[in-house]
């Protein structure tokens, strides 16, 4: 048996704690800075309207946005650690090559990003004053309520004097006074946490809203259409792919069929020995017209992927695959409770049957591992060979077909294959 320290044991309580204290320290905080910003905004705006009658007002206020755009950034540093997301930082306008003194003065003026900083300055302060003493009280409360106990005795109190416990009829011995002190201070130590995470909330979200909400939407928007033009591109390399198939295959077969029957008819008369044979041969070539047609009806959209699951397609896979394959999926992928979408499935299914046709083709792998399994919010695939390496996603390689349908999806594609091998290619389809 394995001894455990208790010291290792992650704590719910110091994680609180620590969320407590980050969040306090990230609305405390935040006062000074938006008193700065306001600073700055105010005497910045004012020295430039008073200064605009002459050539220096268009400076003052191309500084005076620099300036609010690096409180802004010292903002954007911030918001991670409240918010839990990624930090983004907008693109800012720049000026042209070749630019003059006053297209470059007047580059932070044009652009919307700086006036969005410009306004954040500006009007943080209310905000961050509000959740400033609303945390600074509660923290107060919670503190000297919660301790009240300890220093009741050293309270002066006149004669006339009234506590809180008297104005509400529970007495006036120091009994009642304690315990109505102390319940207030553990009801605001308990809650404490939850205020200061909405006071932090609410500071951050305000940022959020005029610091990086403009360029996570521009960021979205270039998103999806990189995904747009990877369906694209996946599409029409599957299509492409289709044509050359149906023509060097199923056509040739069907153009040499019909040749057959039109001997098979000339010889029937003459040598119906001969157009046996010629019949024979049609037939053959039929059987594998049909088959041929089915391995690519397989490529499209397999019936047993629809039928019975991602599981079974994969391991119909592995089993026409040249290279032995190991192959590691979750069973409950394949019950009806835990299939994944149509879509996702498609996607892991031209996946690993791309992978599988790389490997066979090109690694000179003697064998491949597979493994797929589910996360949380997304199906992570993983294609591992033993084979001679060098594989990357550059164009009219196998994988760049593979790289435009996973980014069609939204997911993400990790090729290591160094020179010598071996080559593991990670998938990560978002679900």
């Amino acid at each position: 048996m394995t001894a455990v320290s208790l010291d290792t044991v992650p704590s719910p309580l110091g994680g609180v704690a620590r969320r407590l204290l980050h969040d306090s320290a990230y609305v405390l905080l935040g006062l000074p800075i938006a008193l700065a910003g306001f600073v700055v905004a105010m005497a910045g705006i004012s020295l430039s309207a008073g200064l605009l009658v002459t050539t220096l007002g268009l400076p003052v206020l191309a500084g005076t946005l620099y300036a609010t755009r690096a409180l802004a950034d010292v903002e954007r540093f911030r918001l991670p650690g409240v918010l839990r997301q990624p930090r983004v930082r907008p693109v800012y306008r720049g000026p042209r090559p070749g630019a003059g003194f006053w297209a470059r003065v007047l580059t932070p003026v044009r652009d919307a990003q700086s006036w969005l900083d410009f306004t954040h300055a500006l009007f943080k302060l209310p905000v961050a004053l509000l959740t400033f003493v609303l945390l600074l009280v509660w923290w107060a409360v919670a503190v000297t309520g919660s301790l009240y106990w300890v220093y009741d005795w050293a309270i002066p109190r006149g004669p006339g004097d009234q506590d809180l416990s008297q104005l509400i009829g529970m007495g006036d011995g120091a009994a009642a006074r304690i315990f109505l002190n102390v319940a207030i201070g553990v009801f605001c130590l308990f809650t404490l946490p939850l205020v200061a995470r909405g006071c932090a909330v609410l500071q951050a979200a305000f940022a959020r809203s005029l610091l990086t909400g403009v360029a996570e939407m521009r960021n979205r928007i270039s998103t999806l259409e990189d995904q747009k033009q990877a369906a694209a591109s996946a599409e029409a390399t599957a299509l492409r792919r289709l044509e050359r198939d149906i023509h060097d295959g199923p056509q040739q077969r069907l153009v040499r069929l019909a040749m057959d029957l039109s001997r098979a008819r000339q010889q029937l008369a003459g040598d119906p020995e001969a157009a046996g044979r010629t019949l024979d041969e049609a037939v053959a070539q039929t059987r594998e017209t049909l088959s041929e047609l089915r391995t690519l009806s397989r490529g499209i959209a397999p019936p047993i992927l629809v039928d019975r699951g991602l599981p079974s397609a994969l391991a119909a896979l592995a089993g026409r695959s040249l290279v032995p394959v190991e192959l590691a999926v979750e069973p409950d992928l394949g019950t009806p409770a835990g299939r994944l979408d149509p879509a996702v499935e498609n996607s892991a299914y031209f996946v690993v049957a791309e992978a599988l046709t790389n490997v066979a083709k090109h690694s000179g792998a003697t064998r491949c591992q597979v493994t797929v399994t589910r996360r949380v919010g997304r199906l992570e695939i993983a294609v591992v060979d033993d084979g001679v390496g060098g594989a990357h996603l550059a164009k009219g390689h196998g994988l760049a077909g593979v790289a435009d349908r996973v980014r069609a999806t939204g997911g993400t594609l990790d090729v290591v294959s160094p020179a010598g091998g071996p080559t593991e290619l990670h998938v990560e389809l978002p679900r």
